[in-house]
């Protein structure tokens, strides 16, 4: 079996989307690629209303923390996905990353449940097929 790929979610505070998009990819394309997420101003602490949808979801995982930066800066990956735009515009270089993609959401944070609601089914409809498509090919797209 081929080791699995290795994919980074990048956002600005890696408090809500990236943590979003981290669980979805580990729970839904976890069998051909493992996940982490970072932000490039990490805020250091998990959007509560974002961590309680993806317990409700049965996506979450107590690793799941808001990290910055340079703790993944030397770990390789196969593909750096930048979720908001202030990230894709300050995204460092990755010496050791093959591909970046940009799959921008609408930050949900501070606004009525819904939007969490919103910005995860979009995650899961916009970036999943992406990142399968990308590291997994089509045979676990969709």
């Amino acid at each position: 079996m081929n080791r699995k790929k290795r994919v980074l979610v990048l956002c600005t505070g890696n408090s809500c989307r990236s943590i979003m998009a981290e669980a979805l990819l580990n729970a839904r394309l976890g069998e051909c690629l493992e996940a982490e997420s970072s932000g490039v101003e990490a805020s250091g602490r998990v959007n509560p209303e974002a961590q309680a949808l993806l317990e409700r979801k049965g996506v979450w995982r107590e690793q799941y923390h808001s990290k910055t930066i340079d703790r993944v800066l030397d770990k390789p990956f196969d593909l750096v996905v930048t979720v908001c735009d202030h990230a894709r515009e300050s995204c460092p270089v990755f010496p050791r990353a093959t591909r970046t993609l940009h799959i921008g959401f609408e930050d949900p944070s501070g606004k009525a449940p819904e939007e969490y609601e919103r910005t995860f089914r979009e995650i899961e409809e916009r970036l999943l097929p992406r990142v399968s498509e990308e590291l997994c090919g089509s045979q676990n797209a969709g």
